[in-house]
């Protein structure tokens, strides 16, 4: 059974950091491209990036370009998303999820996804 497990969120003031991991079992995060996907309520989901898993090439959202960090540890099947500089708009339940095709994962989807952590920036 594949899972996807977010875990790092919480609340945090403008201008603070968090780091969300997501740690994959039942499938070999190596061959995939994981990607991290957020949600606000009342608002569309919205893709904050994505990587792939076998070489580390990253893309940004607009939004969080130059902020955030996208990085992976093959080893630990672990996916990382470091949040710097937050804002109250980057408030929202973030999403891991993963896909073996980039393709895939940009037109249609991923296939696995995480279950959500939510990250609430406030002062």
């Amino acid at each position: 059974q594949v899972q996807l497990v977010e875990s790092g969120g919480g609340s945090v003031q403008p201008g603070g950091s968090l780091r969300l991991s997501c740690v994959a079992s039942g499938l070999d995060l190596g061959y995939y491209v994981m990607a991290w996907f957020r949600q606000a309520p009342g608002l569309e989901r919205e893709r904050v990036g994505y990587i792939y898993m076998t070489d580390g090439i990253v893309s940004y959202g607009d939004s969080v370009k130059g902020r955030f960090t996208l990085s992976r540890d093959k080893a630990k099947n672990t996916a990382f998303l470091q949040m710097n500089s937050l804002r109250p708009e980057d408030t929202a339940v973030y999403y891991c999820a993963a896909d073996p095709s980039p393709v895939k994962l940009l037109t249609q989807g991923p296939k696995y996804w995480g279950q959500g952590t939510q990250v609430t920036v406030s002062s």
